[in-house]
């Protein structure tokens, strides 16, 4: 059985079951996933193997970018310009209009940020980021010091370009996406396997910080990655597939994949099909509530 249902409501959002298509294979570990709403392509990464690839239905897999510097998380800002976490080099990175790339961050008080993993953009032009070690790891990045005592979360102000940091005790900081009405920004903790959420102060900051759920389940996965549908739903991957959430924090059911997963993202014309990156692969499912573009 590829679902596992803990409530009805999982068959309106998801379906009572779901059919995997794989859209590539041969990767050595993809992340990262992110859909280009007007150009109607994939990008994802390929950690390990120092690439951002993209796929598109008329054209495949090609390569869009290598060497990444080990990239893991992909986003675009409200322009269209795509944001990269870099695991190599610690940093973030916009591709301009005209392929430059400009650092946004790479330092926070002197010293080099961890490795930042997951990234998204508020309707403000806020960018906020997670900065767990994973990236100085064997595979996942280049093995080094860790600089900072802590694993935090920021805020890229879209203005000043400064870096704020918001919160600084979370263990292995991870995914993280707003409410629908940005009012609130959720953010999960890899190694302690549960969602916090976050009230998002005027100015950017964040308070009143607790936890929102916890991904419970057999088999194996963590707390990875996050993003909330159309009708406020929230995604995550976690132990046997992607853990579904309804608005109220209620797990209505798990997407089980056939390949450890990383992330996810909504994808096609619709929206309505959801893109898995899975250990060396890329997977596609239909599902019935949409995703949201992300500019």
């Amino acid at each position: 059985m590829n679902v596992e249902i803990r409530n009805r409501r999982f068959t309106a959002v998801v379906g009572a079951a779901v059919a995997f298509e794989k859209v590539a294979s041969g990767c050595i570990f993809t992340e990262g996933p992110l859909w280009h709403p007007y150009e109607k392509f994939l990008l994802f990464s390929d950690i390990p193997g120092d690439k951002i690839r993209r796929w598109s239905q008329a054209e495949g897999i090609k390569t869009f970018r290598t060497p990444s510097n080990m990239a893991n998380g992909l986003t675009y800002d409200r322009q269209g310009r795509l944001l990269a976490c870099e695991h190599a080099v610690s940093r973030v990175t916009r591709t301009e209009l005209d392929g430059t790339i400009t650092i946004l961050a790479s330092h926070y008080d002197g010293k080099e940020l961890n490795s930042p993993n997951d990234i998204v953009v508020k309707s403000d032009g806020g960018i906020y980021f997670t900065d767990p070690p994973y990236g100085r790891a064997e595979f996942y990045g280049v093995p080094r010091p860790q600089e900072l005592t802590f694993q935090g979360v920021y805020r890229i102000d879209p203005i000043r370009r400064d870096l704020r940091l918001l919160v600084h005790d979370f263990d292995g900081p991870n995914g993280l996406c707003f409410s629908l009405d940005e009012r609130r920004l959720f953010a999960n903790d890899t190694n302690r396997q549960h969602i916090r959420v976050f009230d998002l102060e005027p100015d950017g900051s964040v308070t009143h910080g607790r936890i929102w759920a916890e991904t419970v389940g057999k088999g194996d996965g963590v707390p990875d990655g996050m993003k909330i549908d159309s009708e406020g739903n929230l995604y995550c991957s976690g132990p046997g597939g992607i853990h579904v959430f309804d608005p109220d924090g209620v797990c209505i059911g798990v997407i089980r994949v056939p390949e450890p997963l990383t992330n996810f993202a909504w994808g096609d014309a619709d929206l309505r099909s959801l893109f898995i990156t899975a250990s060396t692969s890329v997977y596609k499912i239909p599902v019935r509530v949409p995703g949201r573009p992300v500019f």
